[in-house]
């Protein structure tokens, strides 16, 4: 689905998201406005276009409508008729954790479209950040509420820690621009999509069909092993380390996989300006299909990992 948020590069020159070595201090500030840091001023620093007010009345009135679509939705697939007394449910190894994975990057990928919508409203990057990051972690966390009024759920610490973790991890990246190196990326292929769940009644959607779910960690290897080794690696070529689960019962049991893989940095891709900017910010949130390897459960190859 992912890269650094939003932040536009208007011209081909300053289109490196992430410099060679992260000489940051060669990259122009102006372009780069998500991951410049020159002085201590930069964090401040005001956007020198007037606020898009009625851009960011409309913006807020999609989001609103966006979310509400959402939580009427699930108002009819999960909690009607099945209300309750407000509850906690422990669930911290559900899913054999890749549900836990899989909040931490839905709540970035949530931040991200916020922060692509404040950008165009000519917010200074230091609050859109915030804001978005804030956002996002509002949507999950009231999403857990509703789920701890329903009488098959409950509200899940570990949820929300993980929301609160995938929050947060924008705003890192944002003042310590290193772990743009580091990009949450996901992969999906159906299993079981359709299918009734462990809940009587209830089809597995995307989001529930958590043996076709894959999640990434996609890293620019150039940008972090030494320059004698990294000088031979082409500028395109990430490697991802990811994890997925076969096998679920519903019990606890179940098979965890660790794979490592290839991956491609959509940054090179030759196309600029504001739109395509923003696409390619947006693949980086997916992991694209590159040869890989499963490394634990019965060593595996795989012409495609995804």
């Amino acid at each position: 689905m992912i890269l650094c948020l939003s932040g536009f590069s208007q011209d081909k020159d300053s289109l490196s998201v992430i410099p060679d070595s992260l000489k940051i201090n060669e990259i122009n500030l102006n372009d780069l406005k998500f991951i410049s840091f020159k002085d201590d001023n930069i964090l401040n620093r005001k956007s020198k276009k007037d606020i898009d007010y009625l851009f960011l009345s409309g913006m807020g009135a999609a989001y609103l409508g966006a979310g509400l679509s959402v939580h009427l939705y699930q108002a009819n697939a999960w909690w009607s008729g099945e209300r309750s007394d407000f509850k906690f449910a422990e669930d911290w190894d559900y899913a054999l954790w890749i549900d836990k994975v899989g909040h931490f990057y839905a709540t970035h990928l949530i931040a991200h479209f916020f922060s692509a919508g404040l950008e165009k409203t000519n917010i200074d990057y230091a609050t859109n950040i915030w804001i978005s990051s804030s956002a996002a972690l509002a949507f999950q966390i009231f999403v857990e509420i509703e789920d701890g009024f329903a009488q098959k759920w409950g509200f899940s610490r570990g949820d929300a820690i993980s929301n609160l973790l995938g929050a947060s991890y924008p705003v890192f990246q944002f003042y310590f621009p290193y772990l743009y190196n580091f990009q949450p990326r996901f992969s999906y292929y159906p299993t079981k999509l359709g299918k009734e769940g462990h809940i009587a009644g209830q089809n597995l959607i995307i989001t529930d069909d958590y043996e076709g779910q894959k999640f990434w960690l996609s890293m620019r290897i150039k940008n972090i092993l030494p320059k004698s080794i990294a000088d031979p690696i082409p500028d395109f070529l990430m490697l991802s380390l990811g994890y997925g689960v076969r096998n679920l019962d519903g019990r606890g049991g179940g098979f965890s996989d660790l794979y490592i893989s290839l991956d491609i940095d959509y940054e090179k891709i030759p196309l600029y300006g504001e739109f395509w900017q923003f696409v390619k910010n947006t693949l980086g949130y997916f992991k694209f299909p590159m040869p890989g390897i499963r490394v634990n459960n019965g060593t595996t190859f795989f012409l495609l990992c995804y």
